[in-house]
């Protein structure tokens, strides 16, 4: 029998090693993009990321015959159990070689650990949560992953399924192509009807009063989407947290509001997909990776619908068609022609709906597993 230890990282060495861990097994793979390790670092910062005001979590990492293995978090989310009223812990950040010992073990320390807090079952990956990367890559392996979305090998499927885990949701991501988009009349049509009906005013992000736009940011995003499966209300702080790291890189033409009668009644976040950047900077920021970001901009060819929201009242008015077709116009005028509209749950007929009126192509998927504890 191999020997196999599980440590829990405790040092400032032990969460490096957990961090560059990747690197280990997507080597060779040429569609993997390396994540930033100082935005990693921020992110499982306990003290500097606002979701452990509300969380908690511990690391583990794997060692098989003396050789780094495989890591895994378990996290307890008070905030998710709070909005949904139940008793699901999650694991994330999994990474492990091809091997369901070490696999195995991994997700019973994840496990065991989740059942001490009190915990009935084990979601994920999510990493941290739903409002971070959320899922495991499903469909679609050789492609890049578009900013902010999870890339795996396709044998961790079968480690989580082999397990035990099984199918809690799948996640959708949808290619959209400027072409294809304008040849719908469909939407044009729809567009056009809405607007003239609402008089709907679509506004673009103002950098010079971010504060206040922020304001805006916050009222639609924890009202339109809470009806979602698995949707976690982000904090004040959280929201505060993630624009200031979005800020540098946004492109306010592409951040747009829409109002009805001086109302804010939606939002769209559209954000240029830094990964065909961060791909050549092997998780270096400083100090030539935060110069790339900026020279290397206008070749990027992608951009990703982070979100679209229309609060509930406002909705199945054909309004979201509205905001699809300025952003296609949009990003065209930026000399961009692809983009993503991702994640959506699979069972949300609205957004399959409208990304299927943009002749938008299903192919990506991503699944989340679950488990009894």
């Amino acid at each position: 029998m191999s020997n196999i230890k599980i440590l829990k990282v405790e040092s400032v060495n032990d969460l490096m090693t957990f961090i560059k861990f990747p690197w280990k097994i997507y080597k060779d793979n040429p569609y993997w993009v390396p994540p930033l390790i100082y935005d990693k670092k921020k992110i499982l910062d306990k003290k500097k990321n606002p979701f452990f005001e509300h969380a908690d979590m511990e690391l583990f990492l794997a060692i098989k015959n003396g050789e780094l293995a495989g890591r895994i978090a378990a996290i307890k989310n008070d905030l998710h159990n709070q909005y949904h009223n139940d008793k699901v812990g999650f694991f994330g950040f999994f990474e492990c070689i091809d091997d369901q010992e070490v696999a195995n073990m991994l997700f019973d320390t994840a496990k065991d650990w989740l059942k001490s807090k009190g915990l009935s079952a084990m979601r994920g990956p999510a990493n941290p949560s739903s409002n971070d990367e959320y899922g495991m890559l499903l469909e679609g392996f050789d492609d890049e992953p578009r900013l902010l979305m999870p890339y795996n090998p396709k044998y961790y499927l079968e480690l989580c399924e082999n397990y035990g885990f099984k199918k809690a949701k799948d996640l959708y991501a949808y290619k959209i192509v400027y072409e294809k988009v304008i040849q719908s009349d469909k939407l044009r049509r729809v567009a056009e009807v809405a607007r003239e009906r609402s008089k709907i005013r679509i506004s673009e992000l103002n950098l010079k009063d971010f504060k206040r736009e922020l304001e805006k940011v916050k009222y639609v995003y924890n009202k339109a989407w809470a009806p979602n499966w698995g949707f976690v209300p982000m904090t004040e702080k959280e929201i505060d947290a993630l624009a200031k790291d979005l800020k540098p890189l946004v492109e306010p033409s592409l951040v747009l509001f829409g109002e009805i009668d001086g109302q804010l009644i939606g939002f769209s976040l559209v954000m240029l997909d830094y990964n065909q950047i961060f791909k050549t900077m092997n998780g270096k920021l400083f100090p030539f990776g935060f110069i790339k970001l900026f020279t290397h901009r206008k070749k990027i060819t992608w951009v990703r619908i982070l979100t679209l929201g229309i609060i509930p009242e406002y909705q199945r008015r054909g309004l979201d068609s509205v905001f699809y077709w300025e952003i296609i116009q949009r990003c065209h005028k930026l000399g961009i022609n692809y983009g993503e509209a991702s994640w959506i749950l699979e069972d949300n007929e609205m957004m399959n709906r409208g990304a299927e009126v943009l002749n938008g192509e299903l192919y990506k998927k991503y699944r989340i597993y679950e488990t009894p504890i």
